[in-house]
C-alpha cells in the first residue's frame, strides 16, 4: 500500500526531471525529504514492482518519426500469449494491447507502429504478419496529433473541462 509520502514522490518524479548536477537532491528538496529517502523509496518501488522504469520521453514526430498506425489484429485467442510475446520484442511497436472484439469490430490485438515513413509502417506489418503467420489486419494511421501525454498519478484533481 502506498501511504502520503509516497504519493508524493511518484507525483514529483512525473514532474520535467531537473537539469542539474544533483537532480534527485533537487527532487528530495522539493517534496521535503532526504536525497538518500528519495533514493531508497525509488529503490523499494522498483524492487517491488511498483514502478516498472524511468525515461526518457521522446517526441517522436519531432524526431522525424512521422508514420504512426494503430494495427489492429484477429489473433485466435489461442494464440493470444504467443503474439503478444512476439510483438512486445519488436522495437518500432510502443503499445501492445488485448482487447474484447465487437460485432463492428471484430480485431482483438492492437498495436502502434512508428516509422518514418508509411511505406515504411507498412513494410513492419507485413513482416510481423510473416513472423506470426497472421493475415487478418488493418492499419489506421494518425493524421494529427492532438494530445500525447502519459498517465499522471497522484496530481491534484483537474477542474472538469465543462465547468
Amino acid at each position: 500500500m502506498l501511504d502520503a509520502l509516497d504519493k508524493k514522490i511518484i507525483a514529483a518524479m512525473q514532474d520535467e526531471f531537473p537539469l542539474v548536477a544533483e537532480p534527485y537532491k533537487e527532487i528530495a528538496e522539493r517534496i521535503g525529504i532526504s536525497e538518500t529517502e528519495l533514493l531508497k523509496r525509488l529503490n523499494d518501488y522498483w524492487r517491488t514492482g511498483k514502478i516498472r522504469k524511468m525515461g526518457a520521453v521522446l517526441k517522436h514526430r519531432q524526431v522525424g518519426f512521422a508514420a504512426n498506425a494503430l494495427c489492429a489484429w484477429i489473433v485466435p485467442e489461442e494464440r493470444m500469449d504467443e503474439i503478444g510475446q512476439i510483438m512486445m520484442k519488436h522495437p518500432a511497436i510502443t503499445h501492445c494491447y488485448s482487447r474484447v472484439p465487437q460485432p463492428e469490430m471484430p480485431y482483438n490485438f492492437y498495436i502502434m507502429l512508428h516509422a518514418h515513413t508509411r511505406v515504411e509502417c507498412r513494410k513492419l506489418a507485413e513482416e510481423l504478419a510473416s513472423a506470426t503467420g497472421l493475415s487478418q489486419y488493418t492499419m489506421l494511421f494518425s493524421t494529427r496529433e492532438y494530445k500525447k501525454a502519459s498517465m499522471r498519478y497522484f496530481v491534484e484533481k483537474r477542474q472538469n473541462i465543462r465547468e
